[in-house]
């Protein structure tokens, strides 16, 4: 019996999965290019012509099964239930140090891949998969907003990522420790973002008025 349509593409993640990162190693020397998936097909004893066909959709399809597996290896790495004693920010902080330490060594592909992902015919594609990330990040973080502050804390944060990594690629100091003082100055400069919207959107009544502070001072309540 043949494989049904979705168990085919069940099983063409899995490969997806199991490649990913083998065609990211091969990057750092080969790019993100055929012959990279021919290689790593050959170390991970695959016929080389199923995984061609596992990336038929080229270098945006490895990228995208790469920062698939980084997404759930952060998630089995750092659960809610081990995040929920922090706050916030450092709940957002130790996330993406993971994805950094996760890539840490592989400076080249991801240079490569943020390359390819600029690309016109790629960057809408580019910024799904960023939103993505940063998607799983809040809800690993706690964050369960369905209003405006869902899509601007995912925009963000994905902005956060893209350009911590556009500096950790060059970052040649001691432990990255540029690159990381680069993330947590951009993190507090959302914190303070958020606070600030907090305070703004909250219920008219609830806000300081000058006008009704003048006015019990004139009248003061009995």
């Amino acid at each position: 019996m043949g494989l049904t349509e979705a168990q085919a593409d069940a099983t063409l993640d899995q490969l997806r999965a199991r490649l990913a990162p083998l065609i990211a190693a091969n990057a750092m020397f080969d790019g993100w290019s055929r012959q990279g998936v021919r290689n790593a097909a050959r170390g991970a004893g695959i016929d080389e012509d199923v995984a061609l066909y596992a990336f038929s959709g080229g270098q945006m399809d490895m990228i995208d099964a790469w920062i698939v597996t980084v997404d759930e290896g952060m998630a089995l790495a750092l659960p809610m239930e081990r995040l929920a004693a922090m706050k916030v920010r450092e709940r957002i902080a130790a996330l993406v140090r993971w994805r950094l330490d996760r890539v840490a060594g592989l400076e080249e592909a991801v240079r490569g891949a943020l390359a390819i992902m600029a690309m016109p015919q790629n960057a809408a594609r580019g910024l799904r998969m960023g939103w993505r990330s940063a998607d799983r990040m809040w809800r690993l973080a706690g964050d369960t907003a369905t209003d405006l502050n869902h899509y601007s804390k995912r925009a963000l944060l994905a902005g956060i990522y893209a350009a911590t990594l556009a500096v950790w690629v060059d970052d040649t100091s001691e432990g990255k420790a540029e690159s990381l003082a680069f993330l947590d100055r951009r993190i507090e400069g959302v914190m303070r973002f958020e606070k600030a919207k907090a305070k703004l959107l909250k219920p008219r009544e609830e806000r300081f008025s000058m006008a009704r502070f003048l006015g019990r001072l004139r009248y003061p309540a009995i």
